[in-house]
């Protein structure tokens, strides 16, 4: 028998979480890929492309229910719009899609402004798509993965001088308390529209880059910069963040412990 649930973006940081969860509960998984891959126990790959559409009707065949983890700083929008006329012809029962908290209140950017803020734009358009599909659904908006975060005080660590938005707060979400709440959407009912989930504390930008300086044990000055524009000023204004929904469990401080401060002291005694 088919496997009764795909995962979109079943190899990222978020979706392969949520296969393993799956799995561990006792559900075969089909998971999406662009390119081809061996399957396991329980998990089968197909190969398609979200950007073209092709191979995705095969992909959502037989299954019931379709939990969209791919994503992108931009596009996804359009790649959404091919899933769900899959799901939709497929006979798909309920579709289930990450979103990200602030999608409709951070304006829509053009030009420069587009590279730092689209992101935004693209998830509400995608979340349009999903609502408008005929496809019964469920959509979570979360904050900004630890993960993410951490790749992006990473690259700004790499100038001897960082410079930071001024004003900016985020809210960092560990990505397994997302792909625990996903899966238990997904084996319920949809449900629409689901409370925001985020992270347990609101930082300030800085606050953020300071604490990987200190897991990484570096030492770079940092330099505030004030941002122009009607997005950012939706950002400095909490846009972003979701303090009554601080529901997260894995705090920043403890997931940098974990991924930065103890290969940093390892480095450390070698030197």
């Amino acid at each position: 028998m088919a496997p009764s649930i795909l995962v979109t973006g079943g190899t990222g940081t978020l979706g392969r979480l949520v296969v393993t969860r799956l799995r561990d509960a006792g559900h075969e998984v089909r998971v999406l890929s662009r390119r081809p891959r061996e399957g396991g126990e329980g998990i089968e790959f197909v190969t398609g492309d979200l950007g073209t559409g092709e191979g995705i009707l095969a992909a959502v065949e037989g299954t019931e229910v379709v939990i969209h983890c791919a994503g992108g700083p931009r596009g996804d929008e359009d790649k959404t719009r091919n899933l769900v006329r899959a799901a939709a012809s497929a006979g798909v029962r309920h579709l289930v899609f990450i979103s990200v908290v602030g999608a409709d209140r951070i304006p829509a950017t053009s030009g420069i402004d587009h590279a730092m803020f689209g992101y935004f734009d693209s998830k509400l358009g995608a979340e349009r798509a999903v609502a408008g599909s005929g496809v019964p659904w469920t959509t979570l908006r979360a904050t900004q993965f630890h993960d993410l975060t951490l790749t992006t005080v990473r690259q700004l660590a790499k100038v001897p001088i960082i410079p930071v938005p001024t004003g900016f707060r985020f809210q960092p979400v560990d990505a397994h308390d997302v792909a625990d709440r996903l899966v238990e959407l997904a084996l319920g009912p949809p449900a629409g529209l689901v409370p925001d989930l985020a992270g347990p504390r609101v930082y300030e930008m800085t606050e953020l880059v300071r604490g990987y300086l200190r897991a990484a044990g570096k030492r770079r000055p940092i330099v505030p910069v004030p941002l122009p524009g009607k997005a950012a000023r939706a950002v400095r204004a909490g846009a972003a963040l979701a303090p009554d929904r601080a529901v997260g469990r894995r705090s920043w401080e403890d997931f940098l412990a974990a991924r930065v401060g103890t290969r940093s002291h390892r480095g450390a005694q070698r030197a």
